[in-house]
């Protein structure tokens, strides 16, 4: 099972989810009303702080090209985007399109995020990522009020590619717990046979 920790603001808690297993760091960039969004240097150093390993994912819910491009600049491993952007050239960067309830499953991009938590904690629409991942060609990744105690059972039932947390492993949002993350990291690996 792969997992990406989200929401990440310090470095420290980079490099501790990555020691602790995680396959990607998210970090929310031009997004002003999440308290997890950090400027583009504040970004740069926590990319930065991990190895060649982890892949690094740039997340916004921004609307502005302007903006798209300066996180185009950081050169992430991947960029998770809500808005429909429209890629004329092939990005260095994976795409992955954030999908709620009543979105079409795109074909645009290289994966899909089932998402309509947007780090707030609220709880996955079971029936919802189970459609995805049965309907989707592209790998599906399950977010939305996973935590060390529910993500387990969450992969059994919905069979995601990739899990991804943010509130779920945090004192306070954007401040990771580093118990958290190993107890989520560990669920998560041994919900796979």
């Amino acid at each position: 099972m792969r997992i990406k920790c989200c929401g990440i603001t310090r470095p420290d808690d980079a490099r501790y989810a990555e020691a602790c297993g995680a396959d990607a760091i998210g970090v929310v960039m031009f997004s002003p009303s999440s308290k997890r969004s950090v400027s583009p240097e504040r970004a740069q150093e926590i990319f930065d702080a991990v190895g060649p390993f982890a892949t690094t994912v740039a997340v916004s819910h921004t609307r502005s090209p302007e903006d798209l491009e300066q996180i185009l600049a950081l050169h992430p491993d991947a960029i998770q985007i809500s808005h429909p952007f429209v890629f004329r050239e092939k990005q260095v960067a994976k795409v992955i399109r954030v999908i709620g309830r009543n979105d079409p499953l795109p074909a645009d991009c290289d994966a899909v995020i089932v998402d309509e938590s947007h780090g707030s904690g609220k709880e996955y629409d079971l029936s919802h990522a189970r459609y995805a991942v049965q309907r989707s060609a592209l790998p599906v990744i399950l977010a939305g009020g996973l935590t060390p105690e529910n993500v387990a059972e969450a992969i059994r039932q919905v069979h995601p590619y990739a899990v991804d947390v943010a509130s779920g492993i945090e004192t306070a949002p954007g401040i990771k717990d580093h118990t958290k993350i190993a107890a989520f990291i560990t669920a998560a690996r041994k919900s796979v046979p």
